[in-house]
């Protein structure tokens, strides 16, 4: 592909809409592209496995640190190596052969360092683990900032690189003749080595992930797995380094698996939406990051603004998959929720409407006195919307009809109010005669627990009750007799 994307003259803007600008901009696509996305694509998989293990067992933050502490094990192997290197110990060869090994050792032990350091100022300091963490965090990452910035003369060293990533370029270091970039080996690598690791020991790591003491009591040594993933996830860090960077490797590391957290509650199904969340957030970030920028900037009148780093994008387009998974999840999702909410609303208001109805009708109350109360809705305390809602479900399901005097229960409405009434006078009944509640409090403690009750519990309170005729205020218990 050539390499000219970025020296070449702003598009004109306003003359044709942003979808054909979009696809203008991917015209150029090429293989450069594809193994940015991939390379990208592989280093967010392998972080995230370790990522969904670290957020279940609520160490996320042990994530974030390791992501920085692990820069002075990889500043100190790398130092080490070139330090060998200078004064002769093997060949050049051997100098890069080894060089990424030692930096995954380097990382793995300071990895592994930070967490035993943090449980020992959280025991010895008698400090909050959270503060424990801040002291090691702050401090390892220091040290590692402190020897990158003095070695930086002397040894080629990016600073820029190692906290930001520069999956553009590091595309372009080839391995040998495959044709195949090198990051992209180091991170496929490292993601087989973490699917082989999660699929061998996968139900030592469920085990001690959700329950540390009954690992143990099986035999499992909950503590070494700890420590293991830390170490897999400080090399994980470490061969994402050149492609995200250690500041934006924690997006890969976390998000994922929390959008995956969100859209399912099985561990293997987990796993498998955090990888494919991972994935897609790293091809989207590149798209977006050859794209969004001309088309935002330029309509602003910053027509030189022409591409943004694909990781920094990467972090962007996972935190929007994120932020939609939070909104829609069919569970855990907001909107979801407001749904369950206003559907438990709705179902509330029509049981009370029944319930005041079937009432109404104890008392013999005329029909038209039905209808005012049904309109203000004083009597039962329901808003004039939700007590709409409910009047026109209520006549749609067949419980409610109309007619020029007002409102009417049908037979199948006076049977779903008749089961109402009765788990409201069987609890009242139940509370007067094993709490020492009041009697003027008993109606409103049952007017909310009548809602969850089925005939299986209702059945339960008349036999513990002794089958009772009549409330604690003397107003007759319907029975459970269908009415025909």
């Amino acid at each position: 592909m050539p390499l000219d994307r970025w020296q070449r003259l702003p598009l004109e803007q306003g003359e044709r809409p942003m979808i054909a600008e979009f696809f203008q901009l991917l015209a150029d696509w090429g293989p450069i592209d594809t193994w940015i996305a991939a390379t990208a694509a592989l280093a967010a998989a392998a972080c995230t496995l370790p990522g969904n293990f670290l957020l279940l067992k609520r160490q996320s933050m042990m994530g974030d640190a390791l992501s920085h502490t692990v820069l002075l094990g990889l500043v100190v192997a790398f130092l080490a190596n070139h330090w060998m290197y200078q004064a002769g110990w093997y060949s050049e060869q051997s100098y890069h052969t080894w060089r990424q090994a030692a930096m995954f050792a380097g990382a793995m032990v300071v990895g592994v360092l930070s967490a035993l350091l943090t449980q020992l100022i959280e025991r010895l300091g008698k400090v909050d683990a959270g503060a424990a963490l801040g002291v090691v965090f702050t401090t390892l990452f220091a040290l590692g900032l402190l020897l990158m910035r003095v070695a930086a003369d002397q040894v080629h060293v990016d600073p820029d690189c190692v906290l930001y990533g520069t999956v553009e370029t590091v595309v372009m270091d080839i391995y040998g003749d495959t044709g195949v970039p090198r990051a992209a080996l180091v991170n496929g690598g490292v993601l087989l080595f973490n699917l082989l690791l999660v699929s061998v020991f996968f139900k030592e790591l469920k085990i001690s992930t959700f329950d540390p003491g009954l690992a143990t009591a099986l035999g499992i040594p909950a503590w070494l797995i700890h420590y293991a993933v830390l170490g897999v996830t400080a090399m994980t860090l470490v061969a994402a380094f050149d492609s995200v960077g250690s500041i934006l490797v924690i997006a890969m590391l976390i998000v994922p698996p929390a959008t995956a957290s969100l859209l399912t509650d099985r561990l293997g199904r987990m796993i498998a939406i955090s990888l494919c969340v991972a994935v897609v957030s790293a091809v989207l970030g590149h798209v977006l990051a050859i794209t969004a920028p001309a088309m935002l900037f330029g309509r602003l009148g910053f027509s030189t603004v022409r591409d943004a780093s694909t990781a920094g994008m990467m972090a962007v387009a996972a935190g929007g998959l994120f932020f939609l998974a939070a909104l829609l999840a069919p569970r855990h999702g907001v909107l979801s929720r407001l749904v369950v909410r206003w559907q438990l609303a709705l179902k509330i208001t029509r049981e009370d409407l029944l319930g005041l109805l079937y009432r109404l009708e104890e008392h013999a109350v005329a029909t038209d006195r039905q209808a005012r109360r049904l309109s203000g809705q004083r009597a039962a305390g329901i808003g004039p919307l939700w007590s709409r809602l409910a009047i026109f479900n209520l006549r749609h399901t067949g419980m409610l009809e109309t007619d020029e005097h007002g409102y009417t229960l049908t037979p199948a409405g006076r049977q779903a109010a008749r089961s109402l009434v009765r788990s409201h006078r069987l609890w009242e009944s139940y509370m007067a005669k094993h709490f020492q509640v009041p009697e003027d409090h008993l109606h409103a403690t049952a007017s909310r627990v009548e809602h969850y009750i089925d005939s299986k519990v209702r059945d339960g309170l008349a036999q513990e009750l002794e089958q009772p005729a009549v409330d604690p205020h003397g107003r007759d218990i319907p029975d459970e007799e269908i009415e025909k």
